[in-house]
């Protein structure tokens, strides 16, 4: 009997709960359903609200527990399932585990069973566009890849069919990380910087979530460290396997570098391998170049150079980060509704050699906007703000020591609908509108991806 074999006849004997019903649940629910192991779920929501899957899932066995009070039986199971964005130091949840309460997640239980080599990726900016780079270059290389955690689906229902020889690319977010107890093969920290304080409260935690990616490696490991964050470089003495770094400002002894003529290069203790020029690849911005320069510490030696550049020079970017929409009276839109928190925006920004209109505000995640606020003034000419961060971003802004109103007009509008019309007034031919908010959308969206396919159809339909 294989491990996973074990792992689920295990279940059988268990009361097994869910939290919440998302992209990583719902097809790991069916399956345990499939393999007859008994599923309650646990939803805030309502029968109602939760629409076709909570039916499709009665019908297959599941049981509920809904509503507000749907954490208050966790100690009637014996595993539950956390979903991947609830905070795991959450009261009812420790309560659970000091009852003897198994939590687990999805992405722990993968890591547990995966028999191929895991690339893990995580950071406050880059991890999914460099998740996806690494992913597109094993694959072209003619590795079957299973690409999932925070971005795309959930793996564990994949786990009978993944082989020794594949790979597992996944991106990891500091919620996820938090509990984790293993950590991949090869590790890549693109950057760390403030983010999700609301959630976490300290910097230092959200910091300590970051480095379960690295503190759980063996000596046959290999950790990407970015030479250029202080923050993740100060991390090199965890480091139990083979150490690469990346960065554009400075020359690694082992790893990706940005040469001062713009070739990314690597550097293996003095003997350099040029790769390609920057200008060659296709996705903007230097904040891409580092994607790469991490993405390419993370696969060298199994990936040939002439695979980088096709990868390079053809992949078009990933969906919501700075992708153009459309180009209407010589007017370009970009999406880069990713861009949730300030260090976000300012890449944004920095892919541009223009002043830009700007649309930004939503959900308040308690991040302070000072570290924006000088490029904004610069690299802004005029603002839009909605959401309920509207007066603070405004507030860094005006405040700011590089702040001239004769340079940046600030409009406040009430929803997306109000922001794109008010772009599209104020905008003139050679001008690019992009939408780069600076903040998470639950204020009004379920997730960024809703947020920027709104808006993608609105400016569609100008």
């Amino acid at each position: 009997m294989t491990k996973t074999e074990r792992f689920f006849e295990q279940m059988k004997n268990s009361r097994v709960a869910f939290i919440g019903v998302g992209v990583s649940h719902t097809d790991l629910i069916k399956l345990f359903l499939k393999k007859g192991i008994g599923v309650t779920v646990l939803d805030r929501r309502t029968a109602d609200k939760m629409g076709e899957v909570h039916d499709e899932l009665e019908a297959l066995g599941a049981k509920f527990i809904l509503g507000d009070s749907y954490l208050d039986t966790l100690t009637d199971f014996d595993v539950v399932f956390r979903a991947p964005g609830m905070y795991f130091h959450n009261e009812k949840l420790q309560a659970a585990i000091r009852h003897g309460v198994a939590v687990t997640s999805e992405m722990e239980a993968f890591f547990d069973l995966c028999p191929c080599k895991i690339y893990g990726v995580t950071g406050s900016d880059g991890k999914t566009t460099t998740t996806t780079i690494i992913a597109g270059l094993l694959e072209r290389s003619g590795r079957k890849v299973y690409k999932g955690g925070n971005i795309g689906k959930a793996l564990l229902p994949l786990i009978e069919e993944i082989k020794e020889e594949d790979a597992a690319v996944v991106e990891l977010s500091s919620f996820q990380l938090l509990s984790m107890r293993r950590s991949p093969d090869v590790a890549v920290i693109t950057n760390i910087a403030p983010n999700h304080l609301d959630v976490h409260g300290t910097m230092e935690e959200y910091i300590q979530s970051k480095t379960n990616l690295i503190t759980h490696q063996n000596a046959f490991s290999k950790t990407v460290l970015n030479l250029d964050n202080k923050t993740t470089n100060d991390l090199e003495g965890m480091v139990r396997g083979k150490l690469v770094k990346f960065s554009r400002l400075a020359i690694p002894q082992c790893g990706t570098f940005l040469r001062e003529d713009g070739t990314l290069c690597y550097n293996n203790y003095g003997e350099q391998t040029e790769i390609i020029h920057k200008d060659n690849i296709r996705i903007p911005g230097i904040h891409n170049v580092e994607n790469y320069l991490a993405a390419i510490a993370a696969v060298w030696g199994e990936v040939s150079t002439d695979v980088i550049k096709d990868m390079a020079e053809n992949f078009g970017g990933v969906e919501h980060r700075i992708e153009f929409v459309r180009e209407k009276d010589g007017v370009k839109w970009y999406n880069d509704s990713i861009a949730t928190s300030p260090t976000r925006v300012l890449a944004g920004l920095n892919s541009f050699t223009q002043r830009l209109i700007v649309i930004a505000g939503g959900y308040d995640k308690k991040i302070p906007f000072e570290p924006m606020a000088e490029t904004v003034c610069n690299k802004v000419k005029k603002l839009i703000l909605m959401g309920v961060t509207a007066d603070k971003i405004e507030k860094a802004v005006t405040e700011c020591s590089a702040y001239d109103p004769q340079k940046i007009q600030i409009y406040h509008v009430g929803s997306m609908e109000e922001a794109v019309k008010k772009a599209e007034e104020i905008a003139e031919k050679g001008d690019i509108v992009t939408l780069s908010p600076a903040c998470a959308s639950f204020d009004l969206y379920p997730n960024f991806e809703a947020r920027g396919i709104h808006y993608k159809n609105l400016v569609k339909e100008l």
